[in-house]
């Protein structure tokens, strides 16, 4: 980015430490002006030192303009951004400078999943339970202030907003690698055949082989690697001899291969405490796998044919994901402490599995499908599925059903629940079809993304009026699947949808809606999908659409989808000119 102007600077600087531009106090401008003409407007330099100052004393505003001194005479080179960054990094807490030069494991320009690199925290030790919060509660604590403090950059979100993906700055992952250079914390190998001139012990290694085959040999095994804690492999892999690394307690697998990754010796690394592999192709497991008794997480995102038959004896096991074609041996109801389970196929796991699911009194995410053909079977499946998690709704926070074919059909949604898991925080339910909006949803406190399928007749009688008052509800998907014969009102009054952000509807038959006055006051995106076929206009009460709507998409079809099309945009354009406009008048938006 260009330099910024000095209005621009303050503007950046001030915002982020005192929340506006205007809230400088007096006694902290000529510190704050010394400290900005040192940052000579760029951004990357504003935004560092301003998210060290935040909610800091005055104190630390001398501090930092006396750190910085005169270097930089307001034009500072990438070595004196540099100076700030590691400025930045020295005014760390111990605990949030370990968690981030772990991220110095990762390629340049790669994008972490949170979730992945808080697991890895915590297998490597960095992160332990406090009281009142357990250990993935803390590392989730550590990854949100390292982004407050502009150390990571966010570069995903989820539907409800919250960041679901990072990455380093390039100038902040040069400052990284020379720290953990200096202090062997972590060994990058771009050619694994300069480690056998190395006569140091290698704790934790990353192998970036982009373009080539990285290659553990024996003799790197019983020489640097000997003691080695923690691999990581990004590129080509061949793991002759990784399996003899006995100590290995984090194995981080992003690969790439032409066939079958063999892993039928890992039940040797009896130390291992995280598994993750991305490759793309089949993996192959020990029929066994009952002696890595530390194993906290298995990550098997590709073809995974079947588990381990004594997979449900690993006493540590919190997350179980896998492929949705997986096969699970019976028995995994023993797995009491397990918090994620994906993706479990309704109609390839036994009735015991089922039902084992209800024993599992500390699971927190479960994903499943069904892809059978028998929709009795399904519904008889789904039944008992619903007694498992009503003895375990207390501790569910994400429940997600994938849809398991076209061939598959859609089974029927649950339409009671005697004990809704009134924890749930999200909630998709792309394999199944709900008659009516049930009762139970109602009692979803802290529901903020919603996804189902109901039929058309189930949005009659104010079924809106259930999901209006959940107030937690940020992202709704809503799809009908039949004919809505009635005019769907969407109510604007009392404390309706009042923190809903994204709305999409869909419904490949007619359908009116309307907006009344005040509806979802919150919105900012609003994607409708409809086919209508009567002379109504199939839209009503757009001006009532909050003045805040950012974004709007519309997908018309149907026999008079270009007139239909042309009177929403004159409509949008006219209420809401600033927010962006998307119409197509078929399906594939």
């Amino acid at each position: 980015m260009k330099s910024l102007d000095d209005h621009d600077s303050r503007r950046m600087f001030s915002s982020r430490i005192f929340g506006s531009e205007d809230s400088c106090p007096t006694s902290f401008e000529d510190v704050s002006n010394d400290i900005l003409e040192k940052c000579g407007g760029i951004p990357l330099a504003i935004i560092s030192i301003s998210s060290l100052l935040a909610d800091q004393p005055k104190p630390t505003f001398e501090y930092v303009r006396k750190s910085l001194g005169s270097m930089f005479d307001g034009n500072p080179t990438l070595d004196q951004m540099r100076q700030i960054l590691e400025l930045s990094f020295r005014n760390l807490p111990n605990h949030l400078k370990t968690c981030l030069l772990y991220l110095g494991t990762y390629p340049e320009d790669h994008k972490i999943l949170w979730v992945d690199l808080l697991r890895q925290w915590i297998a490597e030790g960095f992160v332990c339970a406090i009281p009142g919060l357990d250990a993935e509660d803390v590392a989730l604590s550590y990854f949100n202030e390292l982004i407050n403090r502009s150390m990571i950059q966010p570069v995903g979100t989820c539907v409800n907003g919250e960041v679901s993906s990072c990455r380093v700055h390039d100038i902040m992952l040069d400052v990284i690698r020379s720290k953990i250079e200096e202090d062997n914390f972590i060994s990058l190998l771009n050619d694994p055949e300069v480690v056998l001139g190395m006569h140091r012990n290698i704790r934790r290694a990353s192998l970036q082989c982009s373009g080539k085959e990285c290659i553990v040999t024996s003799a790197m095994v019983n020489g640097s690697f000997s003691k080695v804690r923690s691999v990581y492999v990004f590129g080509g892999f061949s793991c002759q001899s990784l399996m003899m690394l006995k100590y290995i307690r984090v194995l981080h697998l992003d690969i790439v291969r032409n066939d079958v990754l063999d892993l039928t010796g890992i039940s040797r690394l009896f130390l291992l405490r995280y598994l993750r592999v991305v490759c793309g192709q089949r993996v192959e497991l020990p029929s066994e796998i009952g002696k890595l008794q530390q194993l906290q997480t298995i990550d098997l995102r590709n073809y995974v044919s079947k588990l381990p038959s004594d997979i449900a004896s690993l006493p540590r096991l919190l997350h179980l994901i896998v492929n949705k074609d997986t096969v699970f041996p019976d028995g995994i109801g023993r797995l009491r402490h397990v918090r994620i389970i994906a993706v479990f196929d309704l109609s390839k796991n036994s009735v015991e599995n089922i039902e084992g699911l209800g024993e599992m009194f500390s699971l927190r995410d479960f994903k499943f499908q069904w892809s059978g053909k028998d929709l009795v079977e399904g519904a008889r499946r789904m039944e008992l599925l619903r007694s498992s998690l009503e003895r375990i709704s207390g501790s569910l926070m994400t429940l997600w059903m994938y849809p398991g074919g076209f061939k598959s059909g859609l089974l029927d949604g649950w339409s009671t629940f005697s004990s809704p898991p009134i924890h749930l925080r999200e909630m998709w339910m792309n394999g199944c079809v709900f008659s009516t909006i049930p009762n139970w949803f109602g009692q979803l406190r802290d529901l903020q993304t919603l996804n189902f399928m109901v039929r058309g007749a189930g949005l009659k009688d104010d079924g809106f009026a259930i999901l209006t008052g959940l107030p937690s509800l940020v992202y709704l998907d809503l799809c009908a699947t039949e004919l809505v014969e009635e005019r769907v009102h969407i109510p604007g009054s009392g404390m309706a949808f009042r923190a809903l952000k994204i709305f999409h509807f869909w419904c490949d038959h007619n359908v009116l809606l309307t907006f009344e006055a005040g509806a979802m006051p919150m919105l900012k995106k609003l994607h409708l999908s409809l086919e209508p076929s009567g002379c109504e206009s199939p839209v009503d009460g757009v001006e009532h659409l909050p003045a805040g709507l950012r974004e709007v998409k519309l997908c018309i079809c149907g026999e008079r989808k270009e007139a239909v099309a042309f009177s929403l945009k004159i409509a949008f354009e006219e209420h809401h000119p600033s927010a962006s406009l998307e119409i197509a008048t078929s399906y594939g938006m």
